[in-house]
């Protein structure tokens, strides 16, 4: 018992001593093997580009009048866009791995009963953020472009650049993807002791406003629509947060009364 101590202390100070060299050190490995997934997805999307190219149109094409083309102004400009669509796709595809490397450089920082959450906080913040980027690509997106295009008519014409387009669209869906991670980041700062279920209950009409504050802030377009459509989804998700955060509040209060 005397040495299980021991061990269990002199992990935790070894932890909390870490040298500032080798957390530069983790750093650097989490960094290199993020850029390095990046860096092979992003190979594989590109020689899929035309692929990904038309799914990325596709909520913008359907609503455009008849011959109305995506253009480009710039001799490159088609060019780097493509590389765009590429790394963002990548993205995508490697934000599990990228969230597994976070996860191993904040590892080293946890008590040995906290690092078995590696499985469902890469699991759940996979699951949220690719659930956040498929409801703004199949509900959000259509009716806001649907609603910018019905401007068009005979004095005016929709010539819309691919550019612009594009910085919209990854603009936008991020936006849904990072704001749908609200319940793993309430799990965590339960954890720290931050926050706790019936703070979150009290402070909800408060939350509410933020809530919109940050849909306005992330949803690129100006729209009343576009922002209730971030919106909605964030308070339903504010309130799975809660009941994740009493979740959360009674494995500690359990270990607690375990030590």
């Amino acid at each position: 018992m005397e040495n299980n101590d021991v061990n269990e202390h002199g992990e935790e100070s070894e932890d909390q001593k870490m040298p500032l060299t080798e957390h530069l050190m983790e750093l650097r490995k989490r960094l290199t093997n993020s850029l390095i997934a990046l860096g092979l997805g992003f190979c594989v999307c590109y020689f899929f580009k035309d692929f990904i190219f038309d799914i990325i149109t596709r909520p913008l094409t359907r609503v455009l009048p008849k011959h109305s083309y995506l253009i480009y102004t710039g001799l490159t400009e088609a060019f780097f866009t493509y590389m765009k669509v590429a790394f963002f796709a990548s993205l995508i595809m490697t934000s599990p791995y990228i969230l597994y490397q976070i996860w191993k450089f904040i590892s080293p920082g946890l008590l040995q009963k906290e690092k078995k959450y590696v499985v469902p906080f890469v699991v759940s913040s996979s699951f949220l953020f690719i659930s956040g980027v498929l409801f703004g690509y199949f509900v959000a997106l259509p009716p806001a472009f649907e609603f910018f295009v019905s401007f068009n008519n005979q004095y005016l014409q929709a010539m819309l650049s691919f550019k612009d387009y594009l910085s919209l669209f990854v603009t936008f869906l991020l936006g849904f993807g990072l704001s749908f991670e609200l319940p793993v980041f309430i799990f965590f700062l339960t954890k720290l002791g931050i926050v706790n279920a019936k703070m979150l209950s009290r402070q909800r009409r408060y939350a509410i406003l933020v809530i919109f504050i940050v849909a306005a802030v992330l949803t690129p377009s100006p729209d009343a629509l576009s922002q209730l459509l971030m919106a909605i989804p964030l308070m339903f998700l504010y309130e799975v947060s809660i009941f994740v955060s009493k979740f959360a509040g009674k494995k500690e209060v359990i270990s607690g009364n375990n030590e």
